[in-house]
This record gives C-alpha cells, structure tokens and sequence, in this order.
C-alpha cells in the first residue's frame, strides 16, 4: 500500500510539474505575475497530492513584499506557495534537479549559489525586479534547512532588497504535525520524500506576523535582527491561560499505606 501511495503520488507530481512547463512556454512573454499565479496554482495541486493540510494563523499579504521565514525542509516553499502566489528563492542545486529544476525555472523560482559573491548580487537584482512587478518574494534567511530547535542567524541580502524596493517584510514560522517532516543530517532527496509521501496525510501551520516597515531601521542587518527575533516570537507556544485548571498531575493508585489517606482524587492545579 505505502510503495503504491508513494509511486502515485510521485507519478502524479510529475504530471503536474510538466503540465505548468507546457502551460508557461506556451504562453508569450509571461507576466511575472502570470508566473506567480501558475506557481500558487502549482504548489497548491502538489500539497493536494500528498494530503497536505495547511492551516494559517494570521492574513498572508496580498500586495508585494518580501516574506521570511524558518527553514524545515523542501516542502517549506510548498505549504507557503500553496497560499499566494509568490517567487521563492532557492539553492542553486535545485535548478539541476530533473523535472523539478525546469518547473521551478519556469514559474519564477530565483536560484542563488550562497557562496558566490555574484550569484548573491543576481539573486537580489531578480527579486528586487520581482516586487517592483508586483510579486511577493519568498525567502529563508537562513540559508539552510534546521530541525526547528533553534533558529539560525538571517543572512542581511533580501532584507537589502526590501529597503531598495520599499516593500515591507512579513515574517512567518512554519512548523509541521511531525519532526520527521525535518529535512537534515545530510539526508539526499529521495528517502526522505518516501518517507513524506508513504504518510497518508501531513499536518502543518503557518503563523504570520506583523508587516515590519524596512525604513524602520538603519540598516539592512538590524532589519534582519528584528525579523529573526520576531519569527522566533511566532515558534514559541502561545502560554496557557493561567486561570483555566488544567491537569498537571494524576496521583498514582492507592498503596497500602495505615497512615496516609488513599489517594482517589486528581490534582488539579490552576
């Protein structure tokens, strides 16, 4: 059953992905925007296929700006991307992937290799191009994936692009219904995506936070401090209400004890 689930849903993504190549190069000079669209429709479809549930917490912004976010794994761009339509910035790697690379290419994704000086500069010329066209940019300030137990440092360069274009910058956190959804370690693609595609369904949330006004700061590197700070606020587990009891403590079965009273009630403590 789980290598069937898998081989359909593998089958299934290809599909779609050669689908959005043939629809956008049939298309003359696609608009970014039309790009941006086909991507959302796109990212949508997949989560579909491999039983992807997404909830936000918060309003997804529906004019341009630049969207930051924590980095779990390579479905990061799809729970977003499945939301609104939006260019994301990718790992130059990814251009190279079959099928994948092409449809990524196509639809708008921006490929930057992190240790060249020069693909840096050309990655943020292309999204500085994208948000003056009016599409939001997707961006993983980290530069790689985590396990979610802490957040990495947020590279300045997008945050730059915000202050360049004058559009603000939204901060979100992703966090998924299993750790296992994590892509780390070294991992390479395939056994990690059987594993994600063996699972009947998937669970995972984003929460978004307040738009931050980039020509609130001095520069592009306390913009980034902030936006860091604010997507590790939106990863914290909102507390408990404190006057609501909750069940903290079961007594353990009565022993036989002459001296102490039987333990037959719960501890509840406020």
């Amino acid at each position: 059953m789980k290598v069937s689930r898998i081989a359909g849903r593998a089958a299934r993504t290809g599909f779609a992905l050669f689908a959005a190549i043939g629809e956008v190069r049939l298309r003359v000079a696609p608009t970014p925007r039309a790009r941006a669209r086909r991507m959302h429709a796109l990212c949508a479809e997949v989560a579909s296929i491999h039983g992807l549930r997404v909830a936000v917490i918060g309003a997804l912004p529906d004019e341009p700006c630049v969207l930051v976010a924590n980095h779990l794994s390579y479905l990061d761009p799809i729970v977003v991307g499945a939301q609104l339509g939006c260019f994301a910035l990718a790992k130059r790697e990814v251009a190279s992937w079959p099928v994948i690379g092409p449809a990524a290419s196509q639809l708008g994704a921006i490929f930057v290799d992190r240790a060249c000086v020069h693909s840096r500069a050309a990655a943020l010329l292309g999204s500085i191009r994208a948000l003056r066209a009016g599409v939001p940019v997707l961006n993983f300030p980290e530069g790689t994936t985590t396990d979610g137990r802490a957040l990495l440092p947020f590279a300045p360069g997008i945050f730059g692009a915000a202050r360049i274009a004058a559009v603000p910058v939204v901060p979100i956190a992703i966090t998924y219904g299993t750790p296992r959804a994590a892509w780390i370690g070294g991992e390479t693609f395939l056994p990690h995506y059987a594993r994600t595609a063996s699972r009947s369904s998937l669970s995972a949330v984003i929460r978004v936070g307040r738009a931050i006004d980039p020509y609130s700061f001095a520069s592009a590197h306390t913009l980034a401090a902030h936006a860091r700070r604010a997507v590790i606020d939106l990863l914290r587990p909102e507390p408990e209400d404190p006057h609501v009891p909750s069940e903290r403590f079961v007594i353990p079965p009565p022993r036989p004890d002459a001296v102490l009273p039987l333990a037959e009630h719960r501890l509840r403590v406020a």
